[in-house]
């Protein structure tokens, strides 16, 4: 399983950013994917994963509102658009895939972080 998360970088608070991630195929058909994140100091948490089919989407409390979880088919690309962005935000991201949807931080596959800077 290949996971390749990209599009981070250092933004202004309030401004956006889309990061998308790319599976192999057979992943992306058939596996849940998510977005987490880890900021420094701080535990992993989950932000949104989405079903495979795309018909179910979780949002941590802290981003509800402001980050959507996407999925297009066509590219085997999950994406993660995040808008009013905060100093808060600012952490790698990490996209992961599992064959079951789940809120827990123990998925079985990780691709390596892309990271957020967000400036205040």
């Amino acid at each position: 399983v290949q996971l390749q998360a990209s599009g981070g970088g250092l933004v202004q608070a309030g401004g956006s950013l889309r990061l998308p991630c790319a599976a192999s195929e057979r992943t992306f058909s058939s596996f849940a994917m998510g977005w987490f994140r880890q900021a420094p100091g701080k535990e992993r948490e989950f932000v949104a994963p989405i079903s495979w089919s795309g018909g179910i989407t979780y949002y941590g409390d802290s981003v509800k509102g402001r980050f959507t979880v996407s999925r297009d088919s066509a590219k085997n690309t999950v994406y993660l658009q995040m808008n009013s962005l905060k100093p808060e935000d600012t952490a790698v991201y990490y996209c992961a895939a599992d064959r079951f949807l789940t809120t827990s931080v123990t998925w079985d596959y990780w691709g390596q972080g892309t990271l957020v800077t967000v400036s205040s």
